[in-house]
């Protein structure tokens, strides 16, 4: 069936709410399990329209996660979700249904598959490509403890991109592991597939055949059946190619229909009889079943709450900031190149593509790839820029560190999604680039206080002959102007911004970097109203260079000095500031605040905020209580 709205009202679905487990769902008739599907897609669009969150890809595999319960003894059989963009239905089977629309929200279900809160959650999972190197991690366990079982990877088409995923293959293949890999073929990751491999997948459609499996277990040809295939015809090869995984060691079957409930039944109870590494082909269509969400599949990766008020603040994305400098820097200079981890949307990135087809490269989901595609090009006197969230940037650091930094290479990062991130939880927090960036020789780190300083920043870093990065967070900027002329900045200098009460002796000097600023700014004009000395607040701009020199001139006008980020405390810029006092011999209290030293639960990004003492009242009430503790102790 075919749906148009997302239902505000919980639907009625009789005989999914008889299954709380999957021990339920298999105890129906192999004929009830369509009505199971077209239930539990009814519910899954009701609970995301609810909760907000991952939208298409758990529309695309409703079939197929009833199918593999239904097959598989879960949780003696081992399912194991790569990313977790599609686990929504898994979860719903798995006795948290009426819990989905509490999904990504403080005290709720995660985002993503997460080990402690279900036994049927094998892996945890955020980045993408780690399915196959956990699952048989897992198979080759229980065949040292002599305990088998069956174990199953579900595995995106856009996540196959990376190379990870072709190193647990090999390795699997090596150790004959009984381990199946189920290839959710749906042309797409967040945006559309593309490359090599793409065409390869595409390839395989247009022989016109596929690998059926009979009852024992037995391979046999196949002609395909009359399905559309057209969606995928623009990246088809000229030659269908041999079959990859056949060539690696796989056994192969498909492509299958991955909407055929009845049809993936068969074959996966089929596949039961065999052993060693199997991979099972299929096709499914990411949003199935609602009608906009097959039509643009970009759009409706992911949902906002459906009931939600519309959001107030009008300032721009600070991804769409660094979309527009892009192209504005693009105009200005012929040698600028561009480069996205499959991230084209999110990264704001769209019109570049556009306007500069020719100097866009999408890598697929291959950080690792990215960061040293991008050393290649400056080692041809190009100016390349690598558009890529932090928590992405930590599958690319060996790269960043031996292929760009140790040859001091021209490249300009942009670093999305920098510090809390709200509803998408720990796995995408970008709680550690300061620190696994400050370590490394050569490289500028850049954090903007606003929208403007993050163009103008953008700018600075790209005029800069080495490694830079520039580290913004996700969402929305502060209104400010945005200034239209690009303007250097002098690297490593901060900027005094206020001064209060300076007629007192003592006081206190608040050092404030990226986003913490502005609520740094509001914490001081309290503070210096409350306890009546001098506060002084420092845009420190610069993580790496340290301005030193303005901590220096501060030293005998400050009492106590603060450090504020967005980031752990832990080697942060507060590290780097305490690092410097302590190698000066400056001898001065200090207070560090930021992210503590664990992972943080989803919430919304202001509630992840108020948890942690980073907005002005809870940076506040830290100052002032260390500033009580220290006169006490004068």
């Amino acid at each position: 069936m075919l749906y148009t709205e997302i239902p505000n009202q919980r639907p009625v679905t009789p005989l999914l709410d008889e299954v709380d487990h999957p021990q339920q769902l298999r105890q129906l008739e192999q004929s009830q399990l369509v009505q199971v599907a077209d239930e539990l897609r009814q519910f899954i669009l009701y609970a995301a329209g609810q909760s907000g969150g991952h939208f298409g890809a758990n529309l695309g595999v409703i079939e197929l996660t009833v199918a593999l319960h239904y097959c598989f003894e879960t949780p003696k059989d081992r399912l194991v979700w790569d990313v977790g963009h599609q686990a929504y239905p898994h979860k719903a089977l798995t006795g948290r249904r009426e819990q989905l629309t509490t999904i990504r929200s403080k005290n709720g279900l995660a985002a993503f598959p997460a080990r402690e809160e279900s036994e049927f959650d094998t892996f945890g999972v955020g980045h993408s490509s780690t399915a196959i190197s956990a699952g048989l991690g897992m198979a080759l366990a229980r065949r040292y403890q002599k305990d088998p079982c069956e174990v199953v990877a579900i595995v995106g088409d856009g996540a196959m991109t990376a190379g990870m995923a072709f190193e647990a293959m090999n390795d699997a293949v090596a150790h004959n592991a009984d381990l199946i890999v189920v290839l959710n073929d749906n042309d797409m990751s967040i945006s559309c597939s593309t490359g090599g491999f793409a065409k390869h997948l595409a390839a395989i459609w247009e022989q016109g055949q596929f690998i059926n499996i009979d009852e024992e277990g037995q391979a046999f040809v196949q002609d395909c059946p009359e399905w559309d295939y057209n969606s995928r015809l623009h990246q088809s090869a000229t030659d269908a190619a041999d079959n990859l995984f056949k060539a690696i060691g796989f056994d192969y079957f498909g492509p299958f229909d991955g909407h055929d409930v009845e049809q993936l039944v068969q074959v996966f109870n089929a596949l039961k009889k065999r052993k060693g590494p199997r991979l099972i082909h299929v096709y499914t269509v990411k949003g199935k079943g609602f009608a906009p969400a097959e039509a643009d599949q970009i759009k409706y990766h992911a949902i906002g709450k459906t009931h939600a008020s519309p959001a107030k603040n009008s300032a721009p994305k600070y991804s769409d900031v660094f979309g527009q400098w892009l192209c504005d820097e693009a105009k200005q200079d012929q040698r600028l190149l561009a480069i996205t981890p499959a991230m084209c949307e999110g990264s704001g990135m769209v019109q570049f593509a556009k306007q500069f087809p020719e100097r866009y490269f999408d890598v697929a989901i291959a950080e690792q790839h990215a960061v040293t595609l991008a050393a290649g090009m400056a080692c041809e006197g190009l100016k390349p820029v690598v558009a890529i969230y932090s928590t992405f940037l930590q599958r690319g650091y060996d790269q960043l560190i031996h292929d760009v930094a140790l040859q001091n290479l021209d490249v300009t990062f942009g670093i999305d999604r920098a510090g809390l991130v709200g509803e998408d939880g720990p796995t995408h927090a970008g709680a550690y680039d300061y620190a696994y960036m400050r370590t490394v020789p050569n490289m500028v780190i850049m954090a903007p206080k606003d929208e403007n300083e993050c163009r103008q920043m953008l700018h600075t870093a790209y005029l800069y002959p080495g490694p830079t990065a520039v580290r913004y967070p996700r969402g929305n900027g502060l209104g400010v102007e945005i200034q239209q002329q690009l303007t250097e900045l002098e690297i490593g200098q901060a900027e005094l911004l206020l001064e209060l009460n300076t007629e007192h002796d003592e006081g206190m000097s608040i050092l404030a970097f990226g986003s913490r600023v502005q609520p740094a700014l509001e914490a001081a004009k309290q503070l210096a109203q409350q306890l009546d000395i001098a506060v002084r607040v420092v845009n420190m701009r610069f993580v790496k260079p340290l301005d030193e020199q303005i901590i220096r001139d501060l030293v005998d006008k400050t009492s106590l000095f603060v450090t504020v980020e967005e980031h752990a405390v832990m080697a942060g810029a507060g590290s780097a500031v305490n690092e410097f006092l302590a190698h000066a011999q400056i001898i001065k209290p200090i207070l560090n605040l930021g992210l503590p030293d664990e992972f943080l639960a989803q919430a919304t990004h202001t509630e992840m905020l108020q948890d942690c003492g980073l907005d002005a009242d809870g940076i506040k009430n830290s100052i002032q209580q260390t500033w009580l503790k220290l006169v006490q102790h004068v």
